[in-house]
């Protein structure tokens, strides 16, 4: 065979193997065939509405990063919506457009798992203001896997450690109901006591977490679609507990930092819990405007001081700074104030203080 021959022979060769995984690469998926890894979201959620409020919102953490980017969907006024398993993001706006167009949350869902071939491997939960609920767990999804409801809630979750971690989310969420507490915070703790029963059953891959709502009332938000709360924690060790942390210090919760002498609305909500036990401004049944309060001067210092010593706490004396309140003492004054059987009146002084608008 002549030098040019092989040449020719060598380079259809080389051009033939070259092209050959390209072409693969374009060759389209077969019908039916389930999504890309990317939207593959194993996890545990819990979707819900406070009827007083109107908000709506979801709470959800997995093994896989970034779930804030495809599980959680809400819409101001309308509903919110978890879509997870072999996640389809799609389900989230029409779903919640279903809603906004008056179909009931089961209907909507049923309509939209009919045209879906996959359906039996994805996870939904879906929640109106109407008050109308649906849930799908596919034949097809990750042991274990199911979904527990209520009035204002759905929560859902697959490849976790047992049926605990679900109950664990709704109980909680049942129990925080009446509280007076924001509905952001509530779907936190719900997702703080399904991850402290076990949470996703994996180990050893990226972990995130996040936290969406939308309230529909005029000083709800800033954004004009009416999103009030967004945390999006794509990846982290603890993903659940860094949610409450952003969570507390961004609504400026009063125990999200130490106090001693700054200027803000938790040093407000300290002196409305001291004021409800007596032990500032005691001779005063009604405190001033909140503008008047959120300075920790030397007077909040001394009813701090006053408190910690009489409770037996560590005071000056013993070598603590002047006025010190941590998470501690924090846990300590709301103890005692719920024993006392003030939580719904503090509550409702300091609610406005705590709100999320950003």
């Amino acid at each position: 065979m002549s030098t040019p021959l092989l040449r020719s022979l060598a380079l259809t060769f080389i051009l033939v193997a070259l092209a050959t995984p390209h072409a693969r690469a374009q060759t389209p998926s077969p019908a039916g065939a389930p999504p890309a890894p990317e939207t593959l979201f194993h996890t545990f959620s819990i979707a819900a509405v406070d009827p007083e409020t109107g908000e709506s919102g979801v709470a959800v953490t997995t093994r896989v990063a970034c779930v804030g980017n495809a599980v959680p969907w809400v819409r101001a006024g309308v509903g919110a919506v978890a879509t997870q398993a072999w996640t389809r993001m799609a389900y989230g706006p029409e779903l919640l457009d279903l809603l906004e167009e008056g179909v009931p949350a089961d209907e909507a869902l049923r309509r939209r798992l009919e045209a879906d071939d996959d359906r039996e491997r994805r996870q939904v939960g879906v929640i109106g203001m109407d008050g109308s609920l649906a849930q799908h767990t596919g034949s097809g999804t990750t042991a274990w896997a199911g979904h527990r409801s209520g009035t204002d809630y759905v929560a859902q979750g697959n490849l976790l450690v047992g049926p605990e971690v679900v109950d664990a989310v709704a109980e909680t969420f049942e129990g925080s109901r009446g509280s007076g507490r924001h509905l952001a915070d509530r779907l936190v703790e719900a997702l703080e006591a399904g991850q402290a029963t076990g949470g996703d059953a994996r180990a050893g891959r990226l972990q995130s977490a996040a936290l969406l709502v939308a309230d529909p009332r005029d000083d709800g938000a800033l954004r004009d679609d009416g999103i009030s709360t967004n945390l999006n924690i794509c990846e982290h060790p603890t993903p659940v507990a860094e949610l409450r942390r952003q969570y507390d210090t961004v609504s400026g919760t009063l125990g999200f930092r130490p106090l001693q002498l700054p200027e803000g609305d938790d040093v407000a909500q300290l002196r409305i819990l001291l004021h409800a036990l007596g032990f500032y401004r005691a001779d005063e049944t009604e405190l001033p405007p909140v503008n008047q309060l959120r300075r920790y001067d030397s007077t909040l210092v001394e009813a701090v001081d006053r408190y910690r010593e009489d409770r037996g706490l560590s005071t000056p004396s013993m070598g603590t700074p002047p006025g010190w309140v941590d998470r501690e003492m924090v846990e300590r004054l709301w103890a005692e104030v719920e024993a006392a059987g003030l939580t719904q009146p503090v509550r409702e002084r300091i609610g406005h203080l705590t709100r999320i608008r950003r």
